[in-house]
């Protein structure tokens, strides 16, 4: 991932450095297991973390020799042996490669898991209190983009929060899913190693143990993570996506926050852009385009293959610093955005009523007009809003068929703003609990 796009936590989890160290540990572990076992010495065990523990292992020298063996765990086990010594022929007893390489993968996705759990939490406290700053901000709903009802924009927070509540939920089963451990050897039999070592790896790691592995951790695990990764960037994008339409110049109901000496063009100096939350949009597309690889992941030969590697490598640390990047950048975009209530009502009577629709409507169906009647009625008034710019309420209290099922003052009382955010306090009750 380029560095543009990174933060320094969650890139730290995919170093090379981090990932020796985390492979040395997991054969440490190994180790003494084997140990009490009595199948190596104790004193071995003991070498070996003393050593290795405090060696810093060599990211050059581990290439150089994998140019050599053309295999990345033999290359680290032998530059392990540099610093263990004679003992290092205890390293790797029973084991194979993808006991490593897999259980390394769970520790780094359930760490980077950590993290994103965190930017949740916090995205979700930003939402929280906007949401309560603007719960009876009145603003216009839209459906296909055209203006519905009164809504408050406190209400679409409201939303927001409740989308990534259960983005968060999601994010929570599906790092206790990919967090399995396999020590189990060649095929997955235990043939070569007792079924004990991989218990107490898995228990020092902070892992569970796969209850039944090929030679690798099956992917179906990792085709979920990977697919709520890509749930949570849509959410993201739906948000970012909402608040840009909002900035448009004939909108402008909120925008990003514009810093002093910000530029918004090189050539025209007037602009202010969403160059964040369209950013955001950018980063959502490539999150969602790492669960297809990962699904087509879950189908290898017989017990393994490596089609899976190499496609690996790259989504791991990809999408998971991609995600923390969005996520960071998403929760400073809600806590500075600038609001506009006074545009959101300049916007919502700018066709002069037209929303009040659907409850004249039902007052005409209430006072024994048919609905298809009733709907001929109030639209052709709301046609002449649309067309000449009339007053919808002059219109119904000038038309006859109206007036004759309705009096002035039910039509009158039928374009009270309160009547459309009388359950917000109900809306919020059930998203942010009775608090």
């Amino acid at each position: 991932m380029i560095p543009r796009y990174s933060r320094p936590e969650m890139v730290s989890i995919w170093s090379q450095e981090t990932k020796f160290r985390i492979w040395f540990e997991i054969e440490a572990h190994a180790c003494d297991a084997l140990a009490e076992l009595g199948v190596i010495p104790k004193e071995a065990a003991k070498t070996i973390w003393e050593k290795g523990g405090s060696a810093t292992f060599d990211v050059d020298r581990i290439d150089e020799i994998e140019r050599e063996t053309k295999h990345d765990v033999i290359a680290f086990l032998t530059h392990l042996a540099e610093f263990v010594g004679p003992d290092a022929r205890f390293i790797h007893q029973g084991m194979t490669s993808s006991d490593v390489l897999d259980t390394c993968l769970s520790v780094q996705l359930a760490r980077a898991s950590d993290i994103l759990l965190a930017d949740l939490d916090g995205l979700l406290a930003a939402l929280r209190k906007r949401a309560f700053e603007h719960k009876d901000t009145v603003t216009i709903g839209r459906s296909h983009g055209i203006h519905a009802e009164p809504t408050t924009f406190g209400v679409k927070l409201a939303l927001a929060y409740a989308e990534f509540e259960r983005c968060r939920q999601r994010l929570v089963h599906a790092r206790e899913e990919i967090a399995t451990c396999a020590i189990s050897g060649a095929i997955g039999t235990f043939a070569n190693i007792d079924p004990r070592v991989e218990e107490h790896v898995a228990a020092k790691l902070g892992l569970k143990p796969e209850p039944v592995s090929t030679q690798v951790i099956p992917r179906d695990r990792h085709a979920m993570f990977f697919a709520t990764l890509g749930v949570i960037a849509s959410c993201v994008e739906r948000l970012a996506v909402e608040i840009r339409h909002l900035q448009r110049t004939e909108v402008l109901e909120a925008e990003e926050y514009f810093s002093p000496g910000q530029k918004g063009s090189s050539a025209m100096p007037h602009k202010r852009n969403p160059v964040l939350t369209e950013n955001l949009t950018g980063l959502a597309r490539m999150v969602r385009s790492y669960a297809m690889p990962a699904m087509e992941n879950v189908a290898l030969w017989h017990e393994r293959d490596i089609s899976h590697s190499s496609v690996e490598r790259m989504i791991g640390p990809d999408a998971t610093i991609t995600l923390d990047f969005a996520l960071a950048r998403l929760t400073g975009v809600v806590e500075k955005l600038v609001v506009y209530p006074e545009n959101m009502l300049k916007n919502m009577n700018k066709f002069r009523g037209l929303i009040h629709s659907q409850r004249v409507l039902l007052a005409l169906t209430q006072a024994g007009v048919s609905r298809e009647d009733a709907y001929r009625l109030v639209q052709r008034n709301a046609m002449k809003v649309w067309e000449k710019g009339a007053d919808f309420l002059e219109e119904l209290l000038t038309d006859k068929d109206v007036r004759t099922a309705l009096s002035e003052d039910v039509i009158r009382e039928k374009f009270d703003l309160g009547y459309h955010t009388k359950h917000v306090d109900t809306i919020f009750r059930r998203v942010f609990g009775a608090s």
